[in-house]
C-alpha cells in the first residue's frame, strides 16, 4: 500500500501544476533526511550510488541488480515519499529494459528515467557522450511503457543530444519520446537560461530538468522553473557534494593534510576523485575498431 499511495501521490503532484523538488538520495541516511526534512519527493541519483555505494565514477560500472537493490532499501525508509529512481540506459537491449522495469517497479519505485546514451553511459555533464539512434530509443521506451503492470508508475526520457548533437535535436528528440508515450521528458544540461526557457517553449509535454551544482547548466530558482512551467527539478547533487566537503575537510584535519588539495569544484574533479582517469585508461586499453570473425 505504501507504494501505491506514494506513486499516486507523485502523480497528484503533477497534476496540481505544482513543481516537484526533488533533491538526490544515495543511501540510507540521504533518504531518512530527506524525509525527515519535510521533502515531498526524492531522486535516487545513479552518479550518488556510484560513488557512495561502490566508490566508481558514473560512466555505467553499476549493473540493474545493485541499483534495483538501492531503490528498494531506499524506498523502504522513505515511505510515502514518492522516489523518481535513474536507470541509465535501461541496462541492455529492450529485454533487458523490460526486466529493468520489472525490478524497479517491484522494488516500489514511483517513476524511472532512462536516457538515450549508448552503453557505456557517462554523466550528463561531462563530455564525450554518445548517443543511440532515437529510434532505437524509442524501442526502449515501448518496451519500459509495455511491461509496467502500473499505469501511475511514470516512465521519463532523457535526451543527451544537447552536448554532441545540439539543442535543435535535443527539443526534436524530447517531442517525439514525448509522442511515443513518455510520462515526462527530461533534456539533459542546457546551457544557459535562454535554452532553459527554450525547452520550456518547444517541448510539449511535462518536463524535468537537473540541477547540477558546477554543472553544465544555471542554477534556477524554483521559483523562475514553476513560471517556465517545469513540472519536476531534480538536485542529485547537493546533498551529496556537502557531505564530500565535509568529509574531506574531517579527514584532512586528521592527516594533517590541506582539504582545498582535493575539494571538487565540477562533476569532472568529482568523479576524479573516484577513479576516472584509471578507468579512462582501462577503457582506451581495451578499445578496438577491429571487426572480429566469428569463431
Amino acid at each position: 500500500m505504501t507504494t501505491i499511495r506514494a506513486r499516486q501521490t507523485l502523480r497528484d503532484l503533477l497534476d496540481a501544476r505544482q513543481i516537484v523538488v526533488a533533491p538526490g538520495v544515495f543511501d540510507g541516511i540521504s533518504a531518512q533526511l530527506t524525509r525527515r526534512t519535510g521533502h515531498r519527493a526524492a531522486y535516487l541519483t545513479g552518479a550518488g550510488v556510484a560513488a557512495s555505494g561502490f566508490g566508481l565514477p558514473d560512466i555505467g560500472l553499476v549493473t540493474a541488480t545493485e541499483m534495483a537493490e538501492r531503490v528498494r532499501m531506499i524506498v523502504g525508509v522513505l515511505g510515502d515519499i514518492p522516489l523518481i529512481a535513474d536507470a541509465d540506459t535501461g541496462y541492455g537491449a529492450p529485454a533487458n529494459v523490460v526486466r529493468t522495469v520489472r525490478e524497479y517497479e517491484s522494488a516500489g519505485a514511483a517513476a524511472i528515467q532512462l536516457e538515450d546514451q549508448a552503453f557505456p553511459k557517462r554523466c550528463g555533464h561531462l563530455p564525450d557522450k554518445e548517443l543511440v539512434e532515437a529510434a532505437e530509443f524509442e524501442q526502449t521506451l515501448a518496451a519500459a511503457l509495455d511491461c509496467r503492470s502500473d499505469d501511475n508508475f511514470l516512465v521519463i526520457a532523457r535526451t543527451d543530444a544537447r552536448a554532441p548533437l545540439g539543442l535543435d535535436e535535443a527539443i526534436d528528440r524530447g517531442n517525439r519520446y514525448a509522442q511515443a508515450g513518455a510520462d515526462i521528458i527530461f533534456v539533459e544540461a542546457p546551457e544557459g537560461t535562454d535554452e532553459i526557457e527554450r525547452i520550456a517553449r518547444e517541448v510539449h509535454a511535462p518536463l524535468l530538468i537537473n540541477l547540477v551544482p558546477g554543472g553544465l547548466t544555471p542554477i534556477e530558482s524554483t521559483a523562475r522553473l514553476q513560471e517556465l512551467g517545469y513540472a519536476v527539478a531534480i538536485h542529485p547533487g547537493t546533498s551529496l557534494a556537502r557531505a564530500i566537503h565535509a568529509m574531506l575537510e574531517a579527514l584532512s584535519e586528521l592527516s594533517g593534510s590541506n582539504a582545498a588539495d582535493h575539494l571538487p569544484h565540477q562533476p569532472a574533479e568529482f568523479f576524479n576523485l573516484l577513479g576516472m582517469a584509471e578507468w579512462a585508461e582501462i577503457s582506451e586499453r581495451y578499445r578496438t575498431t577491429q571487426v572480429l570473425p566469428w569463431a
